[in-house]
């Protein structure tokens, strides 16, 4: 069953030895939500325990939720998770560089069957989710198995991600959908009519 967890084949979760494996993970986790505020560097020892990678200068508020307390998570360089990012991570999720992930936020590999008999019986299967570089991923956005988010994309709070969103869009609402493409006034403006200083303009 354990080879199964990153196949897309339908498996049962409660296997034996996944089970042992999961627990040790979640056993780090539950040390992870428990530090204080003032045990900075133990806790980033923990997340360099727990995660598949984690970049330089990555940050994840607790608590955090994950299924396998971030064993199969891959999270590049100055990545900014804020409090209670779930991550359902019975396989594995890719986020790129810079990318800022909002409160709330779900990201999940884990489906089972539409099928009932299947269900019954506790089937799963697992599909990678990857988001890209530079991305923001707002409150209370989840994201479903298998999708893919592009290079400097945003995602609007409360969004549900069931499809890809390529790079350089906003995207926002259920079932996710780009609402246009990052663009020139995105270059001058920040917030509604608050203009970006010029010296902060990207070079790019």
């Amino acid at each position: 069953m354990k080879e199964k967890l990153h196949t897309g084949e339908l498996y049962l979760p409660d296997d034996d030895e996944i089970m042992e494996e999961q627990m040790r993970c979640l056993e780090k986790l539950y040390d992870f939500n428990a530090t204080r505020p003032s045990e900075l560097p133990y806790r980033m020892a923990l997340l360099r325990e727990m995660f598949a990678e984690l970049g330089e200068g990555c940050y994840i508020e607790p608590p955090f939720h994950a299924n396998w307390g971030g064993r199969h998570c891959h999270f590049g360089k100055f990545v900014y998770a804020n409090f209670n990012l779930t991550c359902v991570d019975d396989t594995h999720i890719y986020v790129g560089d810079y990318t800022l992930i909002g409160p709330n936020v779900t990201i999940a590999t884990a489906g089972h069957p539409i099928e009932p008999g299947l269900r019954e019986q506790a089937y799963q299967y697992n599909m990678p989710v990857r988001i890209g570089k530079n991305c923001w991923i707002g409150a209370g956005a989840i994201l479903l198995p298998g999708v893919t988010v592009g290079d400097d994309t945003v995602i609007g709070a409360g969004s549900v991600v069931t499809k890809d969103i390529p790079s350089g869009v906003v995207a926002v609402g259920n079932p996710c959908r780009v609402l246009r493409e990052v663009g020139d006034r995105d270059r001058e403006y920040y917030f509604k009519d608050r203009k970006i200083p010029e010296e902060l303009k990207a070079s790019r």
